[in-house]
């Protein structure tokens, strides 16, 4: 009996195993940045050194940005609320012509005929001490 498993194992796992290449390692490309940085006037520690800056530019551009979002909402809500008041200044208006035609004295008595009473046909009278007491 042979171990005919066995060495198929061993087979399969040889063909596993990983070949790892060592591979050259690049040089960093010449560019602007790299010659900065690497023979530059600025150091790596200076740009480290200046990244509190850095993030202190972009926090005030983000107040910036907010500050411009806020500043629109605003004129947007001012330009909403000032259509809301010339409607509201037409409703007003209009209610205020209707109130001064219903308050004629035409309209005031055709409004209490409904109710029964008349316009009274006879003038008024002006009364004076002596009238009222005999």
């Amino acid at each position: 009996m042979s171990n005919r498993l066995r060495t198929e194992i061993q087979e399969e796992e040889a063909e596993k195993e990983l070949v790892v290449e060592e591979r050259p390692v690049q040089d960093v490309p010449e560019n602007f940045f790299t010659n900065l940085l690497s023979k530059g006037v600025v150091t790596t520690d200076d740009v480290t050194r200046a990244l509190p800056f850095v993030f202190f530019l972009a926090l005030l551009g983000m107040v910036y940005i907010a500050n411009r979002h806020v500043a629109e909402n605003t004129l947007r809500n001012i330009d909403k609320l000032s259509k809301e008041v010339k409607g509201l200044s037409w409703d007003f208006k209009t209610t205020k012509a209707e109130m001064a035609y219903k308050s004629t004295l035409t309209e005031v008595a055709k409004r209490a005929d409904t109710l029964g009473v008349t316009e009274s046909v006879e003038p008024p009278q002006k009364l004076t001490d002596a009238e009222v007491v005999k």
